[in-house]
């Protein structure tokens, strides 16, 4: 409790780098977010589409998901040195196995028998996809979108280890002087953060969740 009272004179004296650095956090865990969904939610179609491409696809997105976000920071770094940028690379691939996953398993989950009806019905294949396939398969992609909402929230702080920026920065400087307190004012924000999106994103999934499933 002493340190949390600590670290609230620290973000008072500090207030001005806290938004820069909560700015940072944001833009860089939102960007990686913007991109992996450009590059995975097609990878995830295709997979679903083609069975010989699945195989490959998911797989290299569940070894992805084993490796440790911070070792992929430091794997960007040799070749694209410090910064936002690598930062951002990292966070993208971080963000996209969760995403290529649910992608995947969305669509692989659509009743064929609601596909052929609409076909039947003289529906064209994008038609099909846009209005029959794409809302049934939503649930599920919005569930993989909140997995990789809450992991990169949460790894942007390991940014501040390859000068990313962002709260981590807080962290990494409480770290390097034994201060917890300082540590709380990058930590507590990003827990927030967090839970904020998952709250959101849970609603969301919800709200597009047909009843009884």
């Amino acid at each position: 409790m002493s340190e949390l009272r600590a670290a609230y004179p620290y973000l008072l004296e500090h207030r001005n780098e806290f938004w820069q650095a909560l700015a940072i956090h944001l833009e860089l865990s939102g960007a990686a977010l913007i991109i992996a969904l450009l590059i995975s939610l097609p990878l995830g179609l295709w997979a679903a589409k083609r069975r010989q491409a699945a195989e490959p696809i998911i797989n290299s997105a569940n070894a992805l998901r084993v490796i440790p976000s911070l070792a992929i920071l430091f794997l960007a770094e040799p070749y694209l040195g410090l910064g936002f940028r690598p930062s951002l690379v990292a966070l993208t691939i971080l963000a996209c196995p969760p995403l290529i996953i649910n992608t995947y398993a969305g669509f692989r989950a659509v009743d064929r028998a609601v596909v052929e009806a609409a076909y039947g019905m003289g529906m064209a294949a994008r038609q099909v996809l846009r209005g029959v396939e794409f809302p049934l398969a939503l649930p599920v992609l919005l569930a993989g979108v909140r997995i990789a909402t809450v992991e990169v929230i949460a790894s942007a702080a390991l940014a501040a280890f390859i000068a990313g920026g962002g709260l981590g920065d807080f962290i990494q400087r409480g770290f390097s002087v034994g201060r917890p307190s300082i540590m709380l004012v990058g930590t507590i924000p990003i827990a927030l953060l967090a839970l904020v999106a998952d709250l959101v994103l849970a609603t969301a999934q919800r709200m597009v969740t047909p009843e009884g499933q």
